[in-house]
């Protein structure tokens, strides 16, 4: 009897070993005709019983499964792209132990080929506004490929531009601890039959300028991003609510780059979220003297004390940006707005008051002040259609700003220049 249930056993071993090898060809097969959802399902019959089998038949089997859900990702299956690096990179450590490296070196070809499987996903997630798929994607990416820290790069901007910015601050300070330049340069020659500058590598472009097929290389050096991503880490923190962190973060930024205005006022606004007024009134001068003649900056420092209520210090940075640029469009909307909206607070006490002879005075009073700040408004903005005749948000607010003084000549005629 002892001897019966041996035999049994050694037949049932054989069994499962058969019904391994039978699965596994089937999925070889499937995947050489292109039909890797078949692959799958092989793979999976024989999933429950392959820990028992000898190292070159596992290792085989992880092979064709990376293979597989390789293809699978590649058709958009979820997780597909994660199984198919487990399961690959479960090829090497089997042969690694096992001392015999069979399947090791297809299994590493297949690895470098999903990094562009990886990348290209992942610029279809973005381009489709699938941010947080995208970055996951760039971040395999990277850590296949662990030279190109690019792709590192590009799983933060992604994930920033989705909006989800813990996992962007997960990729931004790996980045740092990496002392991330992302500086470079770039080839360039001109097509000599286009006429055009294509964009090549340095040995490509060597060959195609020897061959005269193109000429006037040019070598371009791509700006360091340290201090962009210093700077998009304290957004971060700022975003987050967590202020002391984004503090030290600008600290750290500045002392890369004290010469960025931006850097200058978002470190200002921080500080004026915080309470801290003459920390925020001390930067936004120094970011003036930094940029003395730069339109941008003070039309910033005009949104930015526009948005704290600082209506006086809006109205001069708007001022400066204008007089530096007569035709700066924005900072002259923005200037006519501060005018307009100051009117329009007077509006609530007017509505508040009676009809006795003192509230009857104050009506008027306030109606005149109103009308008053309403006129300096279309008075700068009668200026500014003066320098760019046909801009339809000048002549829309213009019109609106007639319509409420009841000036219907002028409102009329702003109406004739707009076609309406």
């Amino acid at each position: 009897m002892k001897t019966n249930i041996i035999i049994l056993s050694a037949m049932f071993c054989s069994v499962v070993g058969f019904s391994q090898k039978s699965e596994i060809k089937t999925a070889d097969r499937a995947l050489k005709s292109g039909d890797a959802t078949a692959a799958k399902a092989a793979l999976e019959s024989a999933s429950s019983l392959i820990a028992g089998a000898d190292e070159r038949m596992q290792a085989q089997y992880y092979l064709l499964k990376g293979k597989a859900y390789s293809e699978l990702a590649k058709k958009g299956e979820a997780d597909a792209f994660d199984v198919a690096i487990s399961s690959l990179r479960k090829v090497g450590e089997i042969e690694k132990a096992s001392g015999k490296a069979k399947y090791t070196e297809e299994a590493n070809e297949k690895l470098s080929t999903m990094t562009v499987d990886l990348v290209n996903s992942a610029v279809e997630d973005n381009n489709n506004e699938k941010f947080k798929e995208g970055a996951e994607k760039l971040y395999l990416g990277y850590q296949l490929s662990p030279k190109d820290t690019v792709y590192l790069y590009y799983a933060a901007s992604s994930a920033v531009n989705g909006g989800h910015f813990e996992q962007a601050l997960e990729y931004y300070n790996e980045l740092k601890e990496l002392n991330y330049d992302g500086s470079g340069i770039v080839y360039k020659a001109t097509n000599v039959e286009t006429g055009e500058v294509e964009e090549m590598d340095k040995t490509q472009r060597e060959l195609m300028v020897k061959s005269g097929a193109y000429k006037d290389p040019i070598d371009e050096k791509t700006p360091s991003k340290t201090t962009e991503i210093v700077k998009n880490v304290a957004l971060i923190y700022t975003q987050l609510g967590q202020d002391d962190k984004a503090l030290d973060a600008y600290k750290d930024a500045r002392a890369k780059d004290p010469k960025d205005v931006n850097l200058i006022l978002n470190e200002a606004n921080l500080y004026y979220k915080m309470g801290d007024k003459e920390q925020f009134k001390s930067l936004m001068a120094e970011a003036a003297q930094v940029a003395p003649d730069n339109p941008d900056l003070f039309y910033n420092i005009g949104v930015i004390n526009m948005e704290q209520g600082n209506i006086e210090e809006a109205r001069a940075a708007y001022k400066r940006a204008i007089e530096i640029n007569p035709g700066y469009v924005n900072a002259q909307l923005n200037l006519s707005t501060t005018y307009v909206n100051e009117g329009n607070s007077l509006i609530d006490e007017m509505n508040s008051l009676g009809n006795s002879k003192k509230d009857i005075a104050r009506y008027d009073e306030l109606k005149e002040q109103k009308d008053s700040l309403f006129r300096d408004g279309a008075i700068i903005l009668e200026d500014a259609i003066k320098e760019t005749p046909d801009n339809q948000g000048i002549l829309t607010q213009l019109k609106n700003i007639y319509g409420a003084l009841g000036d219907n000549e002028n409102f009329m005629r702003v109406k004739k220049l707009l076609g309406e």
